[in-house]
Formats: C-alpha cells, structure tokens, sequence
C-alpha cells in the first residue's frame, strides 16, 4: 500500500494544531514502537493505563499515542476540536516515552491500515506493535483491511473492564487463533514475525470516554435548566 502526502514533499496545513504535533514522530532504527491510536474524546485514565501497561509490559522504547482525527466507525457529532484532544492528552500522559501525536491529520489518511502502512514505510527498521483496549476488539474485524492489519505488525490487546473473556469471542481470536502469543512471552512480540498478537490482563480502569461525554452533558444541561 502506498501512501502519499497531499502534496509532494509536504504536509496538508490543519490549524490551529501546532506543527510539532503534525509531525510523524521520530524513531531511530531497532527501537520498538507501539502504535496506540484512538478518538480520545476525551482521553482518560483508562487510556493512560492501556499506555502505561503497554510500555512495560512490551518493552517499548516509545508508544505513539495518535490523537485521530475522527474514527470512521463513530458518530462525530459530539467530536471534540482536535487541538482539545491533543492538549488534554498531553496533560493526562507523563511518562517521556509516551509521545501523542496528530501526524494522521496532516497525511490522506482515513484508517489505521494506512496509517501502519506510512508510518512502516518511513521508519525502516523499527519494530512496531499494534496496541489497543479489549474493549476495541469487537468491532475490529469491521476495520478496513483487518487481517492485513494482524499480518502487517504485532498486536498487543490490554485488558479492560468487561471484556476480560469476551475477547476470546471477538472474531480476531477466531481466525488468528494458532497466532496467539501467550502474555509471559509480550515482551518479546515485537520481534516476532507476524501475525503475532497477545492479550495482557492488569490493573482495569472502570473509565470510558462515552460515559464521560454523557456525564459532562448531563452537567451542562443542570447548569442551564
């Protein structure tokens, strides 16, 4: 898959987002890279954790967390300005290695496949895996180009609350189930060949982004009756 910027040798100019976050981040070839992409809206410490366990579990020398600029699975009605996004999810992550990022905002880019693809093309040499919440499993088999997905880079599956057994169900499980790595050996997935994917229990955060939009709406709606 080929995937080219807007116009040669640059990048399509979204404001009010500051440059730097526009940018792919950068990596120097044998690091390992987890790629951690999502809406955000609004991120949370459930997100962090996903993050946090990520990182140490993997051993990853960095984790992308990518700020996208809509999921096109999800209703965008009540999607946050991106720069909101970016800057709240700076404010949530410390660790130094987490880098949050737009660069997708910059690029043609509208799925994750082509994501992978862009950002494998550029990084020659760096080890990527795929990370994601147990929650985003059930419609993962409705992402474009899944199974190239699985076949293109590792996949680290980070438990969260209720889908602790549900996931053995979800349809990635299913068809790549001779695939799966056991959780003692995560922190090696990065070097294995793909497809390669784990499920990684840990501590759960009881958090969603859903549940927040609707509490911040409810206290709106109270503060204007």
């Amino acid at each position: 898959m080929t995937v080219r910027p807007v116009a040669p040798g640059a990048i399509r100019p979204v404001e009010p987002v500051a440059r730097r976050h526009l940018r792919i981040p950068r990596a120097e070839p044998g690091l390992v890279v987890g790629l951690f992409g999502g809406s955000f809206n609004p991120p949370h410490a459930g997100h962090r954790l996903v993050a946090e366990i990520a990182v140490r579990r993997l051993g990853l020398d960095q984790l992308w967390w990518m700020v996208t600029p809509g999921n096109p699975l999800k209703d965008h009605g009540e999607l946050a300005p991106l720069p909101e996004r970016i800057a709240l999810s700076e404010a949530l992550t410390h660790d130094r290695r987490i880098r949050v990022s737009a660069f997708e905002a910059a690029w043609t880019l509208n799925f994750s496949a082509e994501t992978i693809a862009l950002v494998q093309a550029r990084n020659r040499g760096v080890r990527f895996v795929w990370v994601m919440g147990a929650d985003s499993l059930a419609s993962f088999h409705r992402w474009q180009n899944w199974q190239e997905i699985v076949r293109r880079l590792p996949i680290a599956v980070i438990d969260r609350p209720g889908s602790t057994l549900s996931f053995l169900s979800a349809k990635l499980a299913k068809t790549f189930g001779n695939a799966r790595v056991d959780e003692e050996d995560a922190g090696a997935l990065a070097r294995m060949r793909p497809p390669a994917w784990t499920f990684i229990h840990g501590p759960r955060s009881s958090l969603s982004s859903t549940e927040l939009r609707r509490t911040r709406s409810g206290r709106a709606g109270h503060s204007e009756a």
